[in-house]
């Protein structure tokens, strides 16, 4: 008996155990999927102390979002104006653009945004906002102007809304829409092409369904007019031809179709298959001499900090997802399992010497597949096994070991990790301390180095430079083309409140150290409302005659009675299930990220991922439907 009771100890002590051992359980060589762990500490934000006693819900709250938006193309004069500063400058590409970020294109101008695989198209003199963008929520404002934009995935638990001065208007369906607002700001046109979307203003709500356009006039109180969809102008025949080339990427075969930038690295590299990485993608047109976070810059953008800025126009995806590696004699860009949404990071290098004793101010060098990326910003202890899980094949083992030196026990520099890079040849690039700090391009600015000291030199996962107004500003050469004080300083409508504007950078808070968004908060009608405009007491339009087949998009023979059937709605999905954040909780006015399952859910639903992602595969369409084709679509413009 004694023998008994002692085994069974023996097992319950086994198997507490296991239950309390961080994630080992995932294989190096597998696709894995995103786990979250108890928080067991912060790494410390640019030089200060993490935060002790912290509870895992604190630490959750602190983790940055895992998307961002990326400016990849502009026309004209496009002028950008980062949040917590009053400084307008000449928008740069691929600089990431996060909550309280504004764009404003001037007369004459365009500019084209992704999030993911959302493409935001800005018209000339339209001005946009983000009020809130993060893991689950795109809220934009915008102010004046014309704005389309392509819904290619949605999850349950997503809230995607464009705000103007009279209504807020939510996004319901994966589909294709287009939203204008007046010089006034009192008229506002909703375009549904495809999809369905919910108006709310004027303390009325109605839905607007494909096929439809709708005409809401007044603030307090909305008058509307529904119309069939309009002849398709020049800026909808841009945005149309660049939807169709984005539709027949051939990188949505290698990477996530949420990875934000993929839609550009089909035109400017190859992709092949490295026998010790998988799939891998190479640049083409690359100077000689070209390595991983050399022609760029870096700044500062809250609440990542240090942020690289890649010149190249493909420069976005492969410089915060995946790794660089050192293969066949060039660099190659290894990217992250393609059945998880990977997570942005601001750069996957590490630090490594400088300071007086090296000659330089700042040196780094891009991590390697299968190396620890350690954040230099606030995160929680999931974040840190997330944003390394979902862009390199890593063994989580090696994260925690990692963790618990750089972070526990409060180790910036990491030992004993035989980083590949760090002795690769020109793979460290270094800079002066002010061009670091100051937005310099890098490239121009090179600093002479004793390359075998900096490969032989400690890795820091931190660089502790404070940064100065330059920093936050960027590279953006000053401007004065921006948009009437009247027009960024009107209220809008909304169905949330977003997360309060940045204060100015170096200056003094506003009351209650908040200041103010020019956000009006407008619950949707608590009465039910119908299902279409139609049923709200409009009468019928007339039948309109066709025209005459290459002169304009034909249009429905009649506005129906009834809701009109959605289309079967065929795009690009994100691979990624929505059981993975758990069951839809309920708005608030500052949500925060959820925790991932528990782990020992993981292999069934890893399983689920990549069957899913089979079935796409095979089923996926090379161009998306339209409820009417278009005509003489101009071919894809250059990038500038």
């Amino acid at each position: 008996m004694k023998t008994r009771n002692f085994s069974i100890g023996l097992f319950m002590a086994a198997a507490m155990l296991m239950l309390q051992r961080p994630l080992v359980s995932l294989a190096q060589d597998q696709p894995p999927a995103q786990v979250d762990a108890q928080d067991q500490g912060q790494p410390p934000d640019q030089g200060q102390p993490p935060d002790q006693g912290q509870t895992p819900d604190q630490g959750q709250a602190q983790d940055p979002p895992s998307r961002v938006a990326r400016l990849n193309y502009s026309e004209g004069s496009v002028s950008f104006q980062p949040g917590g500063t009053g400084d307008w400058v000449q928008a740069v590409q691929n600089r990431p653009l996060t909550t309280g970020d504004n764009l404003w294109a001037d007369k004459d101008s365009r500019a084209e945004l992704h999030v993911g695989s959302t493409a935001m198209r800005m018209s000339s003199e339209t001005s946009v906002t983000f009020l809130e963008l993060d893991d689950r929520t795109t809220q934009i404002k915008l102010s004046q102007g014309s704005l389309i934009l392509k819904v290619r995935h949605l999850d349950d638990e997503d809230l995607f809304e464009v705000d103007t001065p009279n209504l807020a208007f939510t996004i319901q369906r994966i589909g294709e829409y287009r939203v204008d607002v007046n010089a006034n700001g009192d008229q506002t046109v909703t375009t549904v092409w495809r999809g369905r979307g919910e108006v709310t203003g004027g303390g009325e709500s109605y839905v607007v369904v494909a096929g439809q356009q709708a005409i809401f006039d007044g603030t307090d109180q909305l008058n509307h007019e529904i119309n069939q969809l309009p002849p398709s102008d020049d800026f909808d025949n841009w945005a149309f031809g660049r939807d169709q080339h984005e539709d027949q990427s051939q990188s949505v075969n290698y990477i996530s179709p949420e990875m934000t930038g993929a839609e550009d690295l089909d035109e400017y590299g190859s992709w092949s298959y490295a026998a010790d990485y998988g799939p891998v993608w190479r640049p083409v047109g690359v100077p000689v001499g070209w390595a991983p976070y050399r022609y760029g810059h870096w700044a500062y953008v809250a609440p990542w900090g240090w942020t690289w800025v890649e010149d190249e126009p493909w420069g976005f995806a492969p410089f915060h997802y995946g790794r660089w590696a050192f293969y066949g004699g060039g660099w190659c860009w290894v990217p992250g399992p393609v059945v998880v949404r990977p997570i942005y990071a601001p750069a996957m290098v590490a630090f490594v010497g400088g300071g007086p004793a090296f000659g330089v101010g700042v040196a780094w060098f891009p991590l390697a597949p299968r190396e620890v990326y350690v954040p230099w910003y606030r995160t929680s202890r999931g974040y840190v096994n997330n944003v390394n899980i979902t862009n390199t094949r890593v063994n989580v083992t090696q994260v925690t070991n990692i963790y618990n030196t750089t972070i526990i026990n409060n180790n910036t520099t990491v030992t004993r990790v035989n980083y590949a890079n760090q002795r690769v040849p020109s793979a460290i690039t270094a800079v002066s301390h002010d061009t670091f700090v100051n937005a310099r391009p890098v490239a121009r600015n090179i600093a002479q180095v004793d390359t075998q000291k900096l490969a032989a030199a400690p890795v820091s996962y931190r660089e502790p430079v404070q940064p100065v107004r330059a920093s936050v500003v960027g590279s953006g050469s000053p401007t004065r083309v921006k948009p009437p004080a009247a027009i960024m300083n009107r209220q809008v409508v909304a169905t949330r409140n977003p997360t309060p504007p940045r204060p100015e950078f170096n200056s003094a808070p506003t009351q209650n150290g908040r200041p103010t968004s020019n956000v009006r908060t407008e619950a949707p009608a608590s009465t039910p409302h119908p299902a279409t405009l139609e049923e709200q007491g409009k009468p019928p339009v007339a039948e309109r005659p066709q025209p005459p087949s290459g002169q304009e998009r034909p249009q429905p023979e009649a506005r129906p009675t009834q809701p009109a059937p959605l289309p079967q709605e065929r795009s690009v999905p994100r691979p990624t299930a929505t059981y993975e954040r758990g069951s839809a909780p309920a708005r608030e006015p500052n949500p925060q990220v959820r925790p991932a399952p528990p782990v020992q859910n993981r292999p069934e639903v890893q399983r689920n991922e990549e069957q899913k992602f089979n079935t796409w595969q095979q089923q996926r369409p090379t161009s998306a439907p339209r409820p009417a084709p278009v005509h003489s679509a101009p071919p894809r413009p250059p990038h500038r």
